[in-house]
This record gives C-alpha cells, sequence and structure tokens, in this order.
C-alpha cells in the first residue's frame, strides 16, 4: 500500500489565514430618494415650461408650414429671373393686398347691418311688446319682470364691462397671434433654403443624398397640398359670388369672401362658409336663406366627392381616407391648427413609408 502523504505542517511563526469577507454597504435610501425626487421635479417643471410655451410652438409650426407651403410660389417668381428677396416681397404684398380687400369687403356691410340693428331695435321691442304672442308669454313667464331683475341687478354692470373686456382680449391674442405669425412666416421663407440645409447636415453622409430627396419631395407636396386648398377655396369663392349676385343679394362681394376663407379649413370649412351665407341671406328673406342653404348643401356634395378628390390626389397622393382620419385626429390634438397640419404630415409619412419603409421590408 502507498503511504499517504502528509499535509505539511505549518510553522508556528506563520498566522493562520482567515477567510476575505466582504463587507456589504447598504444604500443610502435617503440620497436616493433625494434624487428621485428632483428628477421627478425636474420632470414636472420640464413639461410645465412647454405646456406655457406651446402656443410659440404653434405660431412657429404654422409660419414654417405656411414658408414651405408658398415657396414653390416663390421658386416660380424666380424662374422669371426675380431675385429671392424680391419674390419673398411680392408674395407677401399679396398676401397684405387679400387681408386689405378681405377687411374691406367685411368692416363697411358689418358696421351698416349693426347700426341698423340698433337703430330699428326700439321699435322692434315695441312692436314686440304689443303684440299677442308675446303678452301671453310675458304673462306665463314673466318675461319682463326677469330682464329688468337682471338688467338691475348690481353686478350687471360689472358681468358686462368683464365680458367686453374678455372679448377686447380675444382680439387682441387674435391680432398679436396673426402678426407674429407673418413676421415668423416672413424670416422662415427669407432662410427657408438654408434651414434644410442645415438640416440636411444632421443626417450622415452616405446617407444624406437619400434624405434630401426625400425632404425635398415632402416640402413639394406641402407646397401642392396649399396649392390645391387655395384652388378648392378660390373655386367656392367664384361659384358663391355668382350665385349670389345672381339671387340679387346686396353683399355677394362679402360673402364669397367667407366662404372662400372658411373653405381653407378641412372637412367642415365648406359648411361654415355656406351656414354664414345662408344665415346673413335669411335675414332679408327667410325663403331665399333657404334656397341659398340648399344650393350650398349641393355644391358641398360637388366638391366633396368630385372637385377636391382630384386636386388632392395629384396634390398631396394620399388616400381620402387617410385625408379624413388625420385632420380628425389633428383637430383633436391642436384644434383647427392641427387639421390644417394633418394632411401634409400624412403625405409625408405615406412618402416615407414607400420610399423607406416598404422597400426595406421587401428587402427582407
Amino acid at each position: 500500500m502507498r503511504a499517504r502523504k502528509r499535509a505539511p505542517e505549518k510553522s508556528p511563526e506563520e498566522p493562520e489565514r482567515q477567510p476575505v469577507v466582504e463587507e456589504t454597504r447598504r444604500p443610502n435610501y435617503f440620497l436616493l430618494g433625494f434624487v428621485g425626487a428632483l428628477g421627478v421635479l425636474s420632470a414636472w417643471l420640464l413639461v410645465q415650461a412647454l405646456t406655457s410655451a406651446r402656443a410659440v410652438f404653434v405660431y412657429i409650426l404654422v409660419a414654417l408650414f405656411l414658408a414651405i407651403g408658398l415657396n414653390p410660389a416663390i421658386e416660380s417668381l424666380r424662374r422669371l429671373r426675380m431675385p429671392r428677396w424680391a419674390a419673398i416681397l411680392s408674395v407677401c404684398l399679396a398676401l397684405v393686398a387679400f387681408l386689405v380687400v378681405f377687411v374691406w369687403a367685411i368692416v363697411p356691410p358689418l358696421t351698416t347691418q349693426v347700426s341698423g340693428f340698433a337703430t330699428s331695435l326700439p321699435s322692434s321691442l315695441d312692436q314686440l311688446q304689443h303684440s299677442a304672442f308675446f303678452r301671453d308669454l310675458d304673462r306665463r313667464y314673466d318675461v319682463i319682470g326677469r330682464i329688468e331683475g337682471v338688467v338691475t341687478a348690481g353686478d350687471f354692470g360689472q358681468q358686462v364691462f368683464g365680458g367686453l373686456v374678455g372679448v377686447g382680449q380675444v382680439v387682441f391674442n387674435s391680432l398679436f397671434a396673426t402678426f407674429t405669425v407673418l413676421i415668423l412666416t416672413l424670416f422662415f421663407m427669407a432662410s427657408l433654403p438654408g434651414i434644410l440645409d442645415v438640416s440636411y447636415r444632421f443626417v450622415p453622409r452616405s446617407r444624406r443624398a437619400g434624405v434630401k430627396e426625400i425632404g425635398d419631395e415632402i416640402v413639394q407636396r406641402i407646397g401642392a397640398f396649399i396649392a390645391g386648398q387655395l384652388v378648392v377655396a378660390a373655386l367656392g369663392g367664384v361659384v358663391a359670388f355668382l350665385f349670389l349676385w345672381l339671387t340679387g343679394s346686396a353683399y355677394a362681394l362679402t360673402l364669397a369672401l367667407v366662404v372662400a376663407v372658411t373653405a381653407l379649413i378641412p372637412l367642415i370649412g365648406t359648411t361654415i362658409g355656406a351656414v354664414v351665407a345662408s344665415l346673413a341671406v335669411a335675414i332679408g328673406d327667410p325663403w331665399m336663406g333657404l334656397v341659398t342653404l340648399v344650393f350650398f348643401l349641393i355644391y358641398q356634395q360637388i366638391e366633396s366627392y368630385v372637385i377636391a378628390p382630384r386636386v388632392m390626389r395629384h396634390a398631396v397622393d394620399v388616400v381620402p381616407t387617410v385625408n379624413i382620419t388625420a385632420a380628425l385626429l389633428g383637430g383633436a390634438l391642436l384644434g383647427l391648427v392641427g387639421a390644417l397640419l394633418a394632411i401634409p404630415t400624412a403625405a409625408a409619412l405615406t412618402l416615407v413609408l414607400k420610399k423607406v419603409v416598404f422597400p426595406r421590408l421587401e428587402e427582407r
């Protein structure tokens, strides 16, 4: 049998080795909670700042959209050997001229109607009080007494003044927003080529050519969409003017401009213009107002199913179902601005799908 090897004896001078035990450090829960609270607070402050600056972002987005949409007109003028600054100035002057004509057509008739209503109001109230229907209504529900109670109330003046201040504030905010958008649009139109070049430089050089091609086509489609909307709106205004002029309306030009401007709103714009024009005509002649409403409803069907699909199919190349869905979603998110921006956004996404996503999926 083999002799077992003895284990080496430990020297009495050599200390006995102890197993190394790693010391576990407890996390500092206070520090973790403090840092987490700071993160939540920073996120909340960032959300509040973005919410407060939402109007500014909307102004910038609308101005950039208008600048891109008006760029084809500027490029068309540049083909006539016109400098870019002169083309931009010409487009801006055309917009200002349209606004002046619109205000000139709207304000005088509106002022005449308001003054006429204020002049005839006492006699109309007197006739109303002496009518049998109103006397019976006052006997049952004490209409005059309730009106007098509201007028003689202590806070009536405060309510009226507060309402006037609120209306004035809304008008001031609208004018400020319009002026801001126009100024931003002017700057974006002047610097649009530089903005696009800087945007393309964020893409790697190997992919820059393809991205530039898609980006230029998106810009072209946005311009085509605005041009298509202007064509549809102008056609609706011309049809409205001819109909109202043939029916003898005294405000044919004013109502036609209202119909043309409201037609720029997707989905519901034509309906709004039709209702406004019909109500304006119905004030003088209720039966003619009804005829006007029927005419605009018929024209709306022709525009929705014949004119607009053909124009927009060549402009943005998007299925009508996608247009309607995009406009509804955009309106739910950003209101009127979202509805205006939704269709060109859907056209851009459709282009990216056709040029980038679908070809890559087919290669796999």
